[in-house]
């Protein structure tokens, strides 16, 4: 804040939130100045606030208004604090209206600045040692799940019963909920990357695409892996091992200081020289964290550098309209040498 010459920052993103205080509830606001924190919330949350977060670095403050315009309000009557920065990326145009008509007449145009850059989210993408530890947790519940569904899986059965199988499991294992909508996608349905789970049932022979994720003491985890039933032609033996080797060109070139750009490309050089560049249709991969998709973003033109502590997938995937398509998928935390991956299940082709 003192950097970006800023007297007060308003956090309302709960992702933030959480990071900075400890707090997850699902309505709140942080109110930070120099000298002092406050954390605002409803009445839902009175126990819960007391209880996660730190009295010495926050108090809270329960409101039976919106949090936002509490914290607003109570950050304009702080001695010494002009104005107050908000992240753009995350206020609507809507709210920032209900922000600046709670506010005293003379301070509506000036008081709330918009930061040029977010000051919050850079913090999160470095994960400490505790962090690190639960996100190694998570994703080997992960690969658990996956060991798990290799038994359950047989042609026939439904997309949606393997992925209601896989989401329940991970509840037995501890997990406080899935990442995202589990993909399940087999057969031609293979080649759709975000395919979500139907009720086709799986085919005697052809890929199936797997993509999931589960959260752990808040923190997600991501993993695709794409296996066959039955046992696959030639030129679908062919197709999936030159994108294991894009995969793992990616995974061997994360290391800190290495441009994401570099990363993308060491993936997707591979699938140009086997002449499936086209089939490869988005990013290397992305950030993980306390979201599932967080900086940086590992894709063409990305020029930020990785650091220490970062957590990547590397994920490239070829899809071939009206045939298959193949991806896999790693979690990967950036050391100073290279990259140590989270998710270590078999990437070599099952035939099932």
């Amino acid at each position: 804040m003192t950097r970006a010459g800023l007297h007060g920052l308003l956090v309302t993103h709960l992702s933030d939130l959480r990071y900075l205080s400890g707090f997850t509830g699902s309505s709140a606001a942080l109110a930070l100045t120099g000298r002092a924190a406050r954390l605002f919330t409803d009445g839902r949350y009175i126990a819960q606030a007391a209880e996660e977060v730190n009295v010495k670095a926050a108090q809270v403050q329960i409101v039976s208004s919106s949090p936002a315009v509490a914290a607003v309000q109570w950050l304009a009557a702080q001695s010494g604090v002009e104005f107050a920065g908000f992240d753009p990326a995350r206020t609507t145009v809507a709210e920032l209206t209900r922000w600046k008509a709670a506010l005293p007449s003379h301070l509506r145009r000036s008081f709330l600045s918009a930061l040029a850059a977010p000051l919050v989210e850079p913090l999160r993408w470095v994960k400490d040692e505790e962090e690190l530890a639960i996100m190694t947790e998570a994703a080997l519940l992960g690969c658990s799940l996956f060991d798990h569904i290799l038994g359950f899986l047989r042609p026939g059965l439904k997309e949606f019963e393997v992925a209601a199988e896989m989401e329940h499991q991970a509840r037995l294992l501890g997990a406080e909920g899935m990442s995202f909508e589990t993909i399940v996608a087999s057969g031609v349905r293979s080649a759709l990357p975000h395919g979500r789970a139907t009720s086709a049932p799986l085919p005697r022979r052809g890929f199936l695409t797997l993509d999931f994720g589960v959260i752990l003491k808040g923190y997600c985890s991501d993993m695709t892996r794409t296996v066959y039933l039955g046992t696959p032609k030639a030129n679908e033996r062919n197709a999936y091992q030159a994108v294991l080797e894009a995969q793992e060109a990616g995974v061997a070139a994360v290391s800190a200081g290495v441009r994401c750009e570099e990363v993308d490309e060491a993936a997707r050089g591979v699938l140009r020289r086997a002449g499936l560049a086209e089939a490869f249709s988005h990013s290397t991969g992305h950030g993980v964290g306390l979201e599932i998709h967080e900086s940086p973003r590992i894709g063409a033109g990305q020029t930020t550098r990785l650091l220490p502590g970062m957590v990547v997938t590397i994920e490239p995937g070829i899809y071939l309209a009206g045939q298959f398509g193949i991806r896999i998928e790693d979690m990967v935390a950036v050391t100073r040498t290279g990259g140590q991956v989270l998710t270590p299940a078999p990437k070599a082709l099952i035939e099932l």
